[in-house]
């Protein structure tokens, strides 16, 4: 459907070399000016960072640092991008979280007040979220064809666990491999296949204080076990040491893993941290 606009609105999708709003640069920017009359307008920029795009994020992404060494820093293009962007709107797949915040950043950075207060701010993943709930009730309509309403009198815990029970077994019937229209639309009724398939993140502890991360060797490479499978190693996903593995900063800087024992943590993250504490010791007492 053709936009109704009385202004032009800029779609837009950044790659970065993080998600810190504060420590991480812009590497890519790509945008579609569509003008109120359907003229569009499409540019794709990348942007040398000043700083060594990580491993994972080239991996990621494609974008290396040959390929941005020779680009213009942020602050060499943000007066034309300034210039560009005046009197628009924006929009983007979660890009109220993250890309207008960064994006923001980057032109205080670079001594450019562009003032975002005065633009629309139009997410796309916003209004996927909120068109298509992804709660309970949303779920078992979709894989039952009933209303919860129809089947159960409130919703206590009794019987959103029966209704949970309920989604779960839709969902196997309806990605059952052997009627699947694809093997992206395949859903095997095992365990373990279901616990990998239902992972969010790769968080060790609950909070996301410390996560599975891919080891590497001096080149940038990935190490794998034994099975041909990334060896994975703790690290912390915040403060000081954030990207440092768990295991280094035990040696480093004991007292930093006190604090976080004696701090307001949850007890989770410090069960998490005591039993990597105790593993090294005992790798340790090895040698």
């Amino acid at each position: 459907m053709k936009l109704n606009l009385n202004k032009p609105l800029v779609i837009f999708d950044l790659e970065t070399t993080g998600l810190d709003l504060v420590t991480d640069r812009i590497i890519q920017i790509s945008y579609i000016k569509v003008m109120p009359n359907g003229d569009e307008e499409r540019k794709n920029l990348f942007v040398n960072p000043d700083k060594p795009i990580p491993p994972t994020v080239q991996e990621l992404t494609g974008i290396t640092d040959e390929m941005v060494k020779d680009a213009p820093l942020f602050k060499q293009v943000a007066k034309t991008l300034h210039d560009t962007f005046s009197g628009c709107d924006f929009a983007g797949f979660n890009s109220n979280r993250f890309d207008i915040p960064l994006l923001a950043e980057e032109f205080l950075r670079a001594g450019v007040d562009f003032d975002f207060s005065r633009c629309r701010l139009i997410d796309a993943q916003n209004i996927f979220h909120k068109m298509e709930p992804r709660n309970l009730a949303a779920a078992y309509f979709f894989y039952t064809g009933h209303k919860m309403e129809d089947d159960f009198t409130a919703h206590r815990a009794d019987e959103d666990t029966e209704a949970t029970y309920r989604v779960l077994q839709g969902e196997l019937d309806m990605y059952n491999p052997a009627t699947a229209e694809t093997a992206e639309r395949a859903l095997p009724n095992d365990m373990d296949a279901l616990a990998e398939f239902s992972k969010m993140s790769d968080n060790v502890d609950f909070a996301g204080r410390i996560v599975w991360q891919e080891m590497r060797d001096g080149d940038g490479k990935v190490l794998l076990d034994e099975k041909g499978k990334p060896r994975l190693h703790e690290v912390f996903n915040f403060g000081k040491y954030k990207g440092w593995a768990v295991a280094d900063v035990l040696h480093r800087d004991p007292g930093f893993i006190n604090w976080v024992l004696s701090s307001n943590f949850t007890y989770n993250t410090k069960q998490v941290l005591t039993r990597i504490q105790l593993r090294e010791a005992k790798l340790n007492s090895k040698y």
